[in-house]
């Protein structure tokens, strides 16, 4: 895999109280350049995203440790370490604008697929706040070479 990516990450969040009763669960994507590199094994991306309504950029990296095991880590605007361990529940805190809250992330089902331009993730879990169930969640991440020619966005 080269250095410059492109990654895809879309997100489903199923089960939260929506502000309208008739608006549907729509997924959140976003694709947007990236770096990749590797090391002892474990896969890096990072990459910076614009948060719509907040001044400046979160600064987001993500490592592939296997294929059970994922980290999420945020920092700028907003800022998190979630930690996605195959049928483990891990706790961190979320910092937002508005204050920080503590979440729960019970990960269900983690697929990794790691080829020589391409990885895909999928991960299925729960998530709660101040141990109050709020969601079941759904992230598909296509992290792809870019002069691969073979970006597809997600499958």
């Amino acid at each position: 895999m080269t250095k410059d990516v492109l990654v895809s990450i879309s997100g489903m969040h199923m089960g939260i109280v929506s502000p309208q009763p008739d608006e549907e669960d729509e997924p959140i994507e976003v694709v947007t350049p990236a770096s990749y590199y590797c090391r002892n094994g474990k896969h890096y991306i990072i990459y910076d995203e614009v948060m719509e309504g907040m001044a400046g950029t979160v600064k987001n990296k993500i490592k592939i440790t296997g294929d059970d095991s994922m980290e999420i880590m945020r920092s700028g605007g907003t800022g998190t370490h979630m930690v996605f361990e195959k049928n483990r529940k891990n706790l961190t805190y979320y910092k937002t604008p508005y204050g920080q809250m503590l979440i729960g992330i019970n990960t269900k089902n983690m697929e990794v697929s790691v080829s020589e331009d391409k990885i895909n993730v999928s991960v299925d879990y729960e998530l709660d706040v101040d141990h109050e169930p709020l969601a079941d969640c759904k992230i598909r991440m296509n992290i792809t070479s870019k002069n691969s020619g073979d970006f597809s966005v997600l499958s």
